[in-house]
């Protein structure tokens, strides 16, 4: 008997330490997160073609410039980057010329590409002016939630729209999320007896959260999706249930729209970098009272994804660091 315990202990050992301390680990890394700003205030420039200067970035805290900016970040994206940014600056331009009151940037960001994307990038810049479209160097590769926070921090709209790189997304389709933040802005001035006519009244002000979504496609997907991508995403889905709680039904969606006051809220507070970035927006929408819309967009996948089963840890990291350090906070702050 004393050989059967000595045996179970030989095995039932390394597995405790090792639970512990991944445990410690992940409380460690969540607190250190959770206190860390260092990462908000580092500067950003905008990258001038052909030339030394850096244009210094303006940041969400100041008041707006344009109607809208538009957030793609791109990693490694030589190839789909100029097809999307060809049809985006196409559409912009022809709503432009209709309205006179619209105007609008495109801000890129680059995230530590390795191939000629920062070379695609300018060539934009230089073709529509600095002034229409910028782009942002982050140097090395830190993720995808990094880039767009990068890209929402130093952003001058009214309305900040992220995009992915791919095009997945019809770049039109922001009028759907548009529409809808401004009828839901409309009411709820009216609901607080604010007329929406009212001089002082700016879209900027109301703090809302447009998620477009693609959950109306979903059944067309699983039937022509790579397995592995359906396993990875009904998986992801439970698991996301279970932490950021129930309201949006695709958090995973590539294009969302925010009014500046919400980036201005979500984006100064969000600490993921990486895949599970979007469902920290909803789990922060909810923490500061963000009112949040679920759109349908039309979608195609495109192509070139990144996500493949070994994301599946960093996304389980991810999403115990989330849980583990908003409760540790929750239960600080009630202490």
């Amino acid at each position: 008997m004393g050989f059967l315990w000595s045996l179970v202990a030989l095995f039932v050992a390394p597995i405790l330490v090792a639970v512990f301390g991944l445990l410690s680990a992940t409380l460690f890394e969540a607190y250190r997160r959770r206190i860390n700003n260092t990462h908000v205030e580092s500067p950003a420039v905008f990258e001038v073609p052909n030339s030394s200067k850096q244009v210094p970035c303006t940041h969400i805290s100041d008041p707006s410039e344009k109607y809208i900016s538009l957030i793609i970040p791109a990693y490694n994206e030589e190839l789909r980057l100029p097809g999307a940014l060809e049809e985006t600056m196409n559409y912009l331009q022809q709503r432009a010329a209709k309205d006179e009151s619209f105007s609008y940037e495109v801000v890129i960001i680059d995230d530590g590409s390795v191939d000629g994307t920062k070379r695609v990038a300018l060539d934009f810049v230089r073709k529509y002016t600095i002034d229409k479209v910028r782009l942002i160097l982050l140097g090395r590769n830190h993720g995808k939630g990094e880039a767009i926070r990068k890209g929402m921090l130093h952003s001058r709209g009214e309305l900040l729209l992220m995009l992915d790189a791919d095009g997945a997304t019809k770049v039109n389709d922001l009028e759907k999320l548009e529409n809808e933040i401004h009828a839901f802005a409309r009411k709820e001035c009216h609901d607080g007896d604010l007329a929406a006519s009212n001089s002082s009244f700016r879209i900027s002000d109301i703090p809302i959260a447009a998620f477009g979504s693609r959950a109306h496609l979903e059944e067309k997907a699983l039937a022509t999706r790579k397995w592995y991508r359906n396993f990875l995403m009904m998986g992801f889905h439970l698991v996301v249930l279970l932490t950021a709680g129930p309201g949006i039904r695709d958090t995973q969606c590539g294009f969302k729209m925010f009014t500046r006051a919400a980036a201005r809220k979500l984006f100064k507070n969000i600490r993921l970098k990486r895949w599970c970035f979007d469902v920290e927006l909803v789990f922060l929408c909810k923490w500061f009272g963000i009112p949040m819309i679920e759109i349908s967009v039309n979608w195609s996948e495109i192509p070139g994804s990144k996500v493949n089963p070994l994301s599946i840890p960093n996304m389980l990291w991810e999403l115990a660091l989330m849980s583990v350090g908003y409760r540790t906070h929750m239960w600080t702050t009630s202490t």
